[in-house]
């Protein structure tokens, strides 16, 4: 059963109502830029109508909006370590995005989804996390993309890190009506239906099957309310009223990722390309040309990969281990050269608790971003990166031109 109908002091936000396996559900829809959201949630928690809160949080993100010095315990050797800097860089994205927002608007962004949180434990109400952790989410989209788009979300979030202006007013009206990772995101998003479908759709059929495993709880919860961003409004209505598979399945199948396949196709056909190049030109044309063409690889990948560590401001020894490591890039991934230069990098200038702390700030400015060692790590992994995948392709390109 759904309706529209809502209670006193706060019925003119957006909201449905879902009545389901004996359970009354209320998606409360709010902005997250919005002080009318945050006063919404606070009548509608302080009406008593509800037992149980539910808030669009994942841990991780519960944690950056009640625990400023969280990401001051970070172990960033561990994260470049396994290969996690991806992720660290897409919350740093949107970490700076919603910081802002936050200085643009003279609003903390999800002020209201905080405020859920803190009202439902103080009321003794019972409070449950309902989204998607984020680093989770990235990766099920990126294994729906391809090399070319992974490398354009590269650059694209490499921008939004080093970006310095003030968000546009579609952007924030946008906001007022969506979800803040499909705001944040969303440029990438609109040109790309694997990354829109795990920003948004899937996310709204996995929030929509947490609320669906409460009534299976106990004690079972009779009102909840369920405070999302109002873009979630519809998808998660249709799905918690609709949808019949079992929702501890629903959440396995939106949480897996598929395993890297065991033969590494990609780098066996590379690396096959590279050492037959090298051998034809040494069967072929004597040691003059393949010495020639090995000297040229060498110099494509290594030279383009030291120069981007050192436009990060790479130690010179950071420097040497990217310039070492981006020839043998493409035959293995444990070989990337962001990571080893970035993980060189990060035992030579070990990030301190004060760099942690200045980091949300720092990076709003983009000379913070050399002058802050945990965000310098994340230029040396990427401009590394980038300019190692320029040389690969510049050595590719000469090889191949030096057998046909």
């Amino acid at each position: 059963m759904m309706s529209e109908t809502g209670d006193t002091g706060w019925q003119d936000q957006p909201h449905r109502i879902v009545e389901r396996d004996g359970v009354r559900y209320t998606l409360l829809g709010t902005a997250h830029v919005s002080r009318a959201s945050v006063e919404a949630v606070q009548a509608a928690i302080s009406s008593d109508a509800f037992d149980t809160v539910a808030v669009e949080l994942d841990a991780g993100r519960l944690q950056a909006l009640t625990d400023p010095d969280a990401l001051a315990r970070l172990d960033i050797v561990k994260v470049i370590r396994e290969n996690r800097t991806p992720m660290f860089a897409a919350n740093l994205a949107l970490a700076a995005y919603q910081r802002r927002l936050a200085e643009q608007l003279e609003v903390e962004p999800g002020a209201e989804l905080k405020t859920a949180v803190l009202q439902a434990r103080e009321q003794g109400l019972a409070m449950h996390l309902i989204d998607r952790e984020v680093g989770l989410t990235f990766r099920r989209a990126l294994q729906e993309l391809g090399w070319w788009s992974r490398a354009k979300l590269s650059t694209g979030l490499l921008a939004t890190l080093l970006v310095d202006e003030d968000v546009e007013d579609d952007e924030i009206e946008k906001l007022k009506q969506g979800d803040m990772l499909e705001s944040a995101f969303g440029e990438f998003a609109q040109g790309s239906p694997a990354l829109y479908q795990a920003l948004i759709a899937e996310r709204d059929r996995y929030m929509a099957a947490k609320l669906r495993a409460l009534a299976q709880i106990e004690p079972k919860p009779r009102e909840v309310l369920a405070v999302v961003g109002a873009g979630h409004l519809a998808g998660m209505e249709t799905h918690l009223a609709a949808d019949t598979d079992a929702p501890a399945e629903v959440e396995r199948e939106l949480e897996t990722v598929k395993p890297k396949s065991k033969v590494p196709w990609m780098e066996l056909v590379i690396g096959a390309f590279l050492l037959g190049g090298f051998v034809w030109g040494f069967w072929k044309g004597g040691v003059d040309v393949g010495a020639d063409l090995l000297l040229q690889w060498v110099l494509a990948t290594g030279v383009l990969g030291a120069i981007g560590c050192a436009i990060a401001g790479g130690h010179p020894l950071s420097i040497l281990a990217a310039f070492v490591s981006s020839p043998l890039t493409p035959l293995h991934p444990a070989l990337a050269s962001g990571t080893v230069s970035a993980f060189v990098e990060a035992n030579l200038r070990k990030p301190t608790y004060a760099d942690f702390l200045a980091l949300r700030d720092d990076v709003q400015h983009w000379k913070g971003w050399w002058k802050n060692r945990v965000a310098r790590l994340v230029l040396n992994f990427f401009l590394t990166s980038m300019g190692t995948a320029i040389g690969v392709w510049t050595g590719g390109l000469r090889m191949l031109g030096k057998l046909v």
